[in-house]
């Protein structure tokens, strides 16, 4: 989800990486670049080799699916927070 999310604007691999580790998610590259195959593989990334300084790089982005996949993954876990947020009593803290 949290790729998936981060995907909703272009990136390609390590600018993803740095992103999703600015946000408090550091992810292995041996993790993250299976990932993204597997996501593209089932349609919900598409992406496109370009040239940019001198090197060829893959971007990544959601496809119409992968937002129709994440727009329903945001919505289930919105769901799940609000579930344990009435089972933990809310934001209370646990003594």
């Amino acid at each position: 989800m949290a790729v998936l999310a981060q995907l909703r604007v272009e990136h390609y691999g390590y600018t993803l990486k740095k992103a999703l580790s600015n946000r408090g998610m550091d992810i292995e590259e041996g993790t993250l670049y299976p990932l993204l195959r597997r996501l593209e593989d089932q349609g919900l990334l598409v992406s496109e080799w370009r040239e940019e300084g001198n090197r060829n790089k893959r971007f990544y982005r959601l496809s119409p699916d992968g937002r129709a996949v994440l727009k329903a993954l945001l919505a289930e876990w919105q769901q799940i927070n609000l579930a344990v947020a009435r089972v933990t009593g809310g934001s209370r803290s646990v003594a």
